[in-house]
């Protein structure tokens, strides 16, 4: 498997869009090298988890082939990680597809904003190449050949925010993205179908701070706590690839302190365009 991680920021991107603090401003004038959109992974060029308003960017930035994409598994419906207006330009005079439909995995709570936002402009003709599945927590599925286990996040109470894992060819990732700590019952649910993650995407919004108890994302400590609890179920072992993202213009995610925390931890720091092979 193939994991692109495209984007790495959290919904403000950094340098965050508006602000004018003393990170974001240094940022900005020192070029793009330190910029981070918002959150997407690319697995296998084909499956996507979520796709956020810089999808089209990523495509131009690394050489992505949207028209190629057969899977899309949303994590929530905020607006940084499903874009949805974006879908009414899937055909029609806006794109030749070569006939692939979509299949788009989504919470209920994604299916309206999907709705809400293709309602107006969508064409019936694009609409029929796109296929929309609403899913639950704890479900088993499949994306072609892609094994595909839903998960609770901790991001709220509105909607039924998912996690992921994904597996293919005898290789299991696991998207723990958005969320806060991981439930005893969602790690028992990955090891009874045994699930055993050659890689996982935590969460690090906040870095080396410490989050106020109940957040919806987590810090550096917390996600070494769950590969802990992850390892003893046996989901995970010491040769599981460890990847942090999601960083937040707050947490100063600069390369710099992001290399300081790869000495200090057995992870991997992402950057927007880094590629994994597992």
């Amino acid at each position: 498997m193939k994991i692109a991680f495209l984007g790495t920021g959290a919904a403000e991107g950094v340098p965050a869009m508006f602000c004018r603090c003393q990170f974001c401003t240094k940022l900005r004038k020192g070029g793009d090298a330190e910029f981070r959109t918002r959150s997407q992974v690319l697995i296998d060029g084909k499956l996507s988890i979520d796709f956020p308003p810089e999808a089209y960017s990523h495509s131009l930035r690394y050489g992505v082939d949207l028209s190629e994409l057969e899977y899309l598994l949303v994590t929530h419906s905020h607006m940084d990680h499903f874009y949805a207006h974006d879908f009414i330009l899937r055909g029609y005079k806006y794109a030749v597809t070569g006939g692939k439909n979509l299949a788009v995995f989504g919470n209920a709570e994604v299916k309206k904003v999907y709705d809400e936002c293709t309602r107006r402009e969508m064409r019936a003709e694009v609409a029929v190449g796109i296929n929309f599945y609403t899913v639950r927590t704890f479900e088993n599925l499949r994306a072609g050949g892609y094994r595909v286990l839903t998960l609770p996040a901790v991001h709220g109470t509105e909607e039924e925010a998912l996690l992921y894992y994904v597996e293919n060819d005898g290789k299991g990732y696991l998207h723990l993205c958005d969320t806060g700590a991981l439930s005893d019952r969602a790690i028992n649910f990955l090891k009874d179908n045994n699930a055993h993650a050659h890689l996982i995407t935590f969460d690090c919004t906040f870095l080396n701070s410490i989050p106020k108890a109940g957040t919806r994302h987590m810090c550096i400590a917390d996600n070494m706590e769950i590969k802990k609890r992850l390892d003893a179920a046996g989901v995970s072992d010491a040769n599981t690839k460890c990847v942090i993202t999601h960083f937040s213009h707050n947490s100063q995610p600069s390369r710099e302190k992001l290399a300081d925390m790869e000495k200090k931890y057995p992870i991997i720091a992402a950057y927007d365009g880094m590629t994994l092979e597992i």
